[in-house]
């Protein structure tokens, strides 16, 4: 591919910063405990203090989003992520005593935690800061040097965290890469020791295409459409409140929002008004810096386009806010949709934003067979209060994580692993499971210097067959 003009000096950086990981991973391959947890407290603080301008640089990129959003879903987690690494991050890396059979006794083994060296990391617009953190956290714990592409779409904070990370960890320890398509697309062809994205289901598959070329490991963490499964025992007006929060968070740009509901059929109408009333108290005005705007025009003309699509192919609008949609503002007003059909553009895409199609069924068989119809979301949400149907709904589905009786709760638990499964993502991440992602857990067997093994050796005689009739019994 011919490079752009310009796009030269930033690919030829962008090697270099590579290689400049690379060689300092050479001489230092393997860095103390104590130095890791050292890199995660120089993290935290300077999130710490970092905190109003970053709540500013993402409210400027997405043209509004409350600082108190940006608290909470973003440093607040990020910090958590940090704090539980730093908690466990000893016993984590501690080389584990695995059992050998009774055939290589003597000898004992044990699995030990190596770091794989170079690890890249892709962050989408979304959730820059936590979606930048979160693999971050997993790839120092676990002794690894970090390269991270921004997202172009959020250029300000871009800039910002470039600024940042560079004044307090040397390049050779972590790197932020801001540029455009060009820029992203070498990334991804570098020979990482591991590369993670976070994306559409869409740029992941080119993403896992360009590190094939390398044969270098990739965590994809995608999205899908999330189903909210609301059972006929459950409240439905807490239903229908929590399915809201969870859609108008950053106004439904979030890869783990409820995409659509399931509803029992009786009761559709007392869902939607439930839905209504809880979004005009989150919100009173949309003009409120309360709430999100859609990240830019494209996006923002994304959703309008699913509206258009549904309303000429028959589904029933329902707004959930008297207040209009703002194209200069970006304020885009939520709304549910009935009689959504298949082959409406809202029930193929994820819907990334504040539109929520509610799909209305007769049994709990009728809403599982609808969500196992369709390819393996991110996140599903199940609400009951009944222990037997919650059970029931988890074996019979499959998902990359879920949340009963609420949204997204679950990717905010650094004891539990992250992660997709099939169209929705591969691999994990958070926690125990992060440091494992970016460790290679490599298996050593001690042998004794007096064992069985040298019973076993030619020439083969009796003896060897008597052994070898014991062995196989």
């Amino acid at each position: 591919m011919t490079q752009p003009e310009g796009a030269a000096p930033e690919l030829d950086s962008l090697r270099a910063a590579f290689e400049r990981q690379t060689a300092a991973r050479q001489r230092d391959p393997f860095p103390a405990v104590a130095m890791r947890r050292v890199q995660l407290e120089r993290l935290a603080a300077m999130l710490k203090a970092a905190q109003p301008e970053i709540e500013r640089a993402i409210s400027e990129d997405f043209g509004s989003r409350a600082p108190q959003e940006t608290a909470l879903a973003e440093i607040f987690t990020s910090l958590e992520a940090i704090r539980h690494a730093a908690r466990h991050l000893a016993r984590w890396a501690r080389p584990e005593r695995r059992p050998v059979s009774i055939w290589n006794r003597p000898g004992h083994a044990r699995l030990h935690k190596q770091p794989l060296g170079v690890v890249g990391i892709v962050v989408p617009w979304n959730y820059p800061l936590y979606l930048a953190v979160g693999p971050l956290v997993s790839a120092l714990a676990a002794g690894n040097r970090a390269m991270i592409k921004m997202s172009e779409f959020t250029p300000r904070f871009g800039a910002l965290w470039a600024r940042l990370v560079a004044d307090r960890f040397p390049p050779d320890e972590i790197t932020i890469i801001n540029g455009g398509v060009e820029v992203a697309e070498a990334f991804a062809r570098l020979p990482f020791d591991h590369l993670l994205f976070t994306g559409s289901t869409r740029i992941g598959r080119e993403v896992m295409r360009a590190a094939a070329d390398n044969l270098t490991p990739v965590t994809l963490e995608l999205g899908g459409k999330s189903p909210a499964i609301v059972c006929d025992d459950f409240s439905i007006a807490l239903a229908a409140s929590r399915i809201a929060y969870g859609k108008c968070t950053n106004a439904g740009q979030t890869c783990v929002a409820p995409d659509y509901a399931l509803v029992p059929a009786s009761s559709g109408p007392a869902f939607l008004a439930a839905a209504r009333e809880a979004v005009t108290g989150f919100f009173p005005s949309l003009a409120s810096d309360d709430y999100t705007s859609i990240a830019n025009a494209r996006q923002y003309a994304r959703l309008i386009g699913y509206l258009d699509d549904a309303r000429e192919k028959g589904a029933t609008l329902h707004p959930l806010h008297a207040d209009p949609s703002d194209p200069v503002t970006r304020k885009f007003a939520p709304v549910a949709l009935t009689r959504a059909a298949a082959t409406m553009r809202v029930m193929q895409d994820e819907i990334f934003g504040p539109i929520l199609p509610v799909v209305l069924y007769e049994s709990l068989d009728e809403a599982i067979a609808f969500v196992n119809a369709r390819p393996r979301p991110l996140a599903l949400y199940a609400f009951s209060d009944d222990h037997a149907t919650i059970d029931r709904v988890l074996r019979d589905t499959s998902s990359g994580g879920v949340t009963v009786n609420d949204t997204m709760l679950h990717v905010a638990q650094d004891a539990l692993p992250f992660g997709g499964v099939g169209p929705s993502g591969m691999g994990l991440y958070h926690g125990r499971e992060g440091f494992d992602t970016f460790s290679k857990l490599r298996g050593v067997y001690y042998q004794r210097r007096f064992n069985g093994l040298s019973l076993m050796r030619p020439p083969y005689g009796e003896r060897f067959r008597r052994l070898m009739r014991l062995m196989l019994r």
